[in-house]
C-alpha cells in the first residue's frame, strides 16, 4: 500500500527496519552486553548494574531455573515487583533460559493474581515480598511449583541491602506476613544458579517471548502472545525512531512507569539497545522521593503518561529539578491533554511527544517524530516497517478524512490471544489487520488523530461525541484536577454526557464547569450531568482513567428533568 506518511519521516530514520539483525531478544542482551559492558545499564535507588554485571546475573539466575527448579523450554515464569534491580535480572534471565515472561502487576487482588497465573499455566514466579501475601492466598489453585521470594533492597550493597530491608519490614503493613513452603530466596537462587552450567537455547522469531495480559478495561484481561521477532521488530522500530534525537552509549532515561507494562518494557529495551542507562522509579506516587532522584540526575530522557506529567508539573519542588540536559520526553499509555502538553513545554523546553500503541502490537505502532517541535495533538504516522489504515465496521477503508477504526499491520503484531482462538479471530480483519478498537482520522500526508475508543463513544440524538475532546476541555479549567466523561443513558436523546470531575478546590461549582463548557463545545456535546468527587478517579496501573468502572458505578438513566443534575460528595464543599 502507499505509505504516504514516510514524507515526515526525519533523516536518518528508515522506510524499514532490518528485523532479521537479531533472532531474539536474548541476542540484543548479548549485542549490547558486549558493546556496552561497562556502562551502567539500570540503576536504581541510589546503585547502578552494568551490562557487563546484568549479563553475569541473568546467566546465573537462567542456570537456577534450569538445572536447580528443574523448568523446561517454553514453561511459564510470571514476575510480580515493581521497578528494582531485581526485575530486568529475572526478565533476561527467563528469557534466555528459554522460558516464557507473564509480567503480574503487584497490586493484583487475589482473584485478579489467581485468573492469570491459572490462564497463563505460569509453572514458577518471582514476587517481592511486600505481595507475597496474595500470592499464598491462591498459589494452591495454580500450576506454580517454584516461588522465589525477594526484598526490596536484595541488589543493592550489603549495608544499604539490611538498612532497606530493615525499613521495608519494619512498616508492617507493607509486608504482610506470609508462609509459602518451598519458597527460595533472589540472592540464593543467584548463588545456586552460579555453580550451574546455563544450557545454550537456540531461540528464533516465531519463539514465544511473552504472555502480556491486557489491562482488562473490556472485560476479562487476555494474555496477548508476543513473539521474540514481536519484540526485537519493535525494540528496533522505537530505537530507529529515537536516533535523531539520542546517540548510542550516551544517554539516561528515567523510568518511573512500570516494566511489568508493555510500554515501559519495550521502552526500556529500547533505551537497552543504544546502550543507555534506565533510572528505575520503584514508586511514582512517591512524588517526594521521585522528586529526589531527578534531582540527582542529569537525565537526557523520561518516558511518561499524561496523568504522570501532570503529577509533576503540580508537585511542590519541580521547579527545581534541572532539566537542562532534556532530549526527549515521550507520552503514551492514554491521550496527552493540552493543558500538560503546553505546561510541560513551557517547564521542560522540549515538547511532547506522543506515540500510540497496544499491548498487541507490543506495544507501540504510531508515534509523532521526537524532532517535532511542539505537541501536535495527533498521534503521529506509523513507525518503520508498520502500516495503518482507517476502516469501517466492514473492514473498507473509509474517505481521507473521515473517522473509523485504526488498524495496523507489521511486525510487532501479537501472534494472537493465548488459549482464545475466538478472541483471536474477532481481533483482526480478514485480510490480517489487527483492529484495535480506537477511532481515529488519516490526514492526506499519512498523519493520525486519535478521537476515542470505539466502545466509549457517546451517541447524543445521532450525533457522535469524544470523550477525550470533553476531557480535554475541562482539564483545561483551572479549578480542575481530573476529569472523565462517559454516556449514561437518556430517554429523549439515547445517550448524555456525563462528567466526573475532582476538582482542585471544594468551590468549583456546576454554573462554572457549565460556563466554562459552553465557551468551547458545542449544544450536543454539553455535560447533562456533573458530579464532583473528593477521591482520585478509579485508574489503571499506568494512570489511565478506567472510564468503565465510572460506568458500571453511574446511574442506568439519566431521565433529566433539568439541564443539569449533580451528585457532589458529604463533608466540606
Amino acid at each position: 500500500m502507499d505509505r504516504p506518511w514516510l514524507s515526515q519521516y526525519p533523516a536518518g530514520v528508515p522506510a524499514d527496519i532490518d528485523v532479521q539483525r537479531f533472532a531474539s531478544l536474548k541476542d540484543v542482551l548479548a549485542s549490547s552486553c558486549a558493546r556496552f559492558a561497562d556502562r551502567p545499564a539500570y540503576s536504581s535507588m541510589g546503585t547502578a548494574m552494568s551490562f557487563r554485571e546484568l549479563d553475569d546475573a541473568s546467566r546465573a539466575f537462567a542456570a537456577w531455573l534450569q538445572k536447580v527448579a528443574g523448568l523446561q523450554r517454553g514453561d511459564r515464569v510470571a514476575l510480580m515487583m515493581p521497578n528494582l534491580l531485581q526485575y530486568p535480572v529475572a526478565l533476561f534471565g527467563v528469557l534466555r533460559a528459554g522460558m516464557v515472561v507473564v509480567n503480574v502487576n503487584p497490586l493484583y487482588t487475589p482473584r485478579e493474581l489467581e485468573h492469570q497465573l491459572k490462564d497463563a499455566g505460569a509453572r514458577a514466579i518471582v514476587v517481592v515480598e511486600n505481595f507475597a501475601h496474595t500470592l499464598e492466598q491462591v498459589i494452591g489453585a495454580t500450576q506454580v511449583r517454584a516461588v522465589v521470594t525477594t526484598q526490596v533492597g536484595d541488589l543493592l550493597p550489603p549495608l544499604k541491602r539490611l538498612l532497606t530491608n530493615a525499613v521495608v519490614k519494619h512498616v508492617k503493613k507493607l509486608v504482610p506476613p506470609w508462609r509459602l513452603a518451598g519458597a527460595v530466596d533472589f540472592r540464593h537462587a543467584l548463588s545456586a544458579g552460579r555453580a550451574q552450567t546455563l544450557d545454550d537455547v537456540p531461540l528464533q522469531h516465531g519463539d514465544l517471548a511473552f504472555l502480556q495480559y491486557t489491562g482488562g478495561t473490556t472485560g476479562v484481561a487476555k494474555g496477548a502472545m508476543l513473539s521474540h521477532g514481536n519484540m526485537v521488530a519493535n525494540v528496533l522500530q522505537v530505537a530507529a525512531w529515537m536516533s535523531p534525537n539520542l546517540n548510542d552509549g550516551e544517554e539516561t532515561l528515567i523510568l518511573p512507569l512500570p516494566m511489568y507494562h508493555v510500554f515501559a518494557l519495550t521502552g526500556a529495551l529500547s533505551f537497552f539497545c543504544k546502550g543507555a542507562q534506565a533510572v528505575l522509579i520503584p514508586n511514582p506516587r512517591d512524588l517526594p522521593a521521585f522528586l529526589q532522584v531527578l534531582r540527582k540526575t542529569r537525565f537526557t530522557a523520561i518516558i511518561g503518561v499524561n496523568t504522570l506529567f501532570r503529577a509533576l508539573l503540580d508537585a511542590p519542588g519541580f521547579a527545581e529539578v534541572n532539566l537542562g540536559s532534556l532530549k526527549l520526553a515521550v507520552a503514551g499509555g492514554m491521550a496527552v491533554q493540552h493543558v500538560v502538553a503546553h505546561r510541560w513545554k513551557e517547564r521542560a523546553g522540549v515538547p511532547l511527544v506522543e506515540g500510540y500503541g497496544l499491548t498487541e502490537s507490543a506495544p507501540v505502532a504510531i508515534a509523532n517524530p521526537v524532532t517535532i517541535p511542539e505537541w501536535s495533538g495527533q498521534i503521529g504516522v506509523p513507525l518503520p516497517s508498520t502500516e495503518a489504515a482507517i476502516l469501517d465496521d466492514d473492514g473498507a477503508p473509509v474517505a481521507l478524512g473521515e473517522v473509523g477504526e485504526i488498524c495496523l499491520r507489521g511486525p510487532q503484531v501479537m501472534q494472537g490471544y493465548w488459549n482464545h482462538p475466538g478472541e483471536t479471530a474477532k481481533a483482526f480483519t480478514a485480510d490480517g489487520w489487527l483492529r484495535t478498537g480506537d477511532m481515529g482520522v488519516m490526514d492526506e500526508r499519512g498523519s493520525i488523530r486519535i478521537t476515542d475508543r470505539k466502545k466509549d463513544m457517546i451517541v447524543v440524538s445521532g450525533f457522535k461525541v469524544f470523550p477525550n475532546e470533553i476531557e480535554d476541555v475541562l482539564t483545561m479549567h483551572p479549578g480542575v484536577l481530573e476529569a472523565a466523561a462517559i454516556g449514561v443513558r437518556d430517554e429523549r436523546s439515547g445517550e448524555a454526557v456525563k462528567v466526573v470531575i475532582v476538582p482542585i478546590t471544594p468551590g468549583l461549582t456546576e454554573a462554572e464547569v457549565l460556563a466554562h463548557c459552553k465557551l468551547h463545545l458545542t449544544g450536543y456535546k454539553m455535560p447533562r450531568v456533573v458530579e464532583f468527587r473528593s477521591e482520585p478517579l478509579p485508574k489503571t496501573n499506568i494512570g489511565k482513567i478506567l472510564r468503565r468502572e465510572l460506568r458500571n458505578g453511574a446511574v442506568a438513566t439519566a431521565a433529566l428533568t433539568a439541564p443539569v443534575a449533580s451528585s457532589r460528595p458529604a463533608g466540606p464543599g
